[in-house]
């Protein structure tokens, strides 16, 4: 049975995921995409995790908080390149990293 800090972490998770992956397929269609490289690669690294973070968290593996530590290290690295962009799909993905970092963290300590 999960606790409530992991399915508060893992629904963190998974809306960050979410918001990596919209992030992702409209910086694919933006004017300039090459400027866009470092957000796209860092939304697919960052949902990549997520999505081994809430499996991790969800079998009660043994390296949970590891995993957890290094998904919110990812997140706010992705979330601080996000901020440096206009767009509104980076600005909500900003805010779904930081947010997804602080729950991993908590889940982690």
């Amino acid at each position: 049975m999960l606790n409530q800090q992991y399915k508060d972490c893992i629904q963190a998770c998974l809306e960050c995921m979410e918001a990596c992956n919209t992030c992702y397929h409209a910086c694919l269609k933006e004017d300039d995409v090459a400027m866009m490289s470092n957000c796209i690669r860092l939304d697919r690294e960052c949902a990549d995790i997520c999505g081994f973070a809430v499996k991790a968290m969800q079998s009660n593996s043994p390296f949970a908080e590891q995993i957890c530590k290094l998904c919110a290290d990812i997140c706010e690295a992705c979330g601080q390149e996000c901020q440096k962009h206009e767009h509104e799909h980076c600005k909500n993905c900003a805010d779904s990293c930081f947010k997804c970092a602080e729950a991993c963290r908590q889940m982690a300590s």
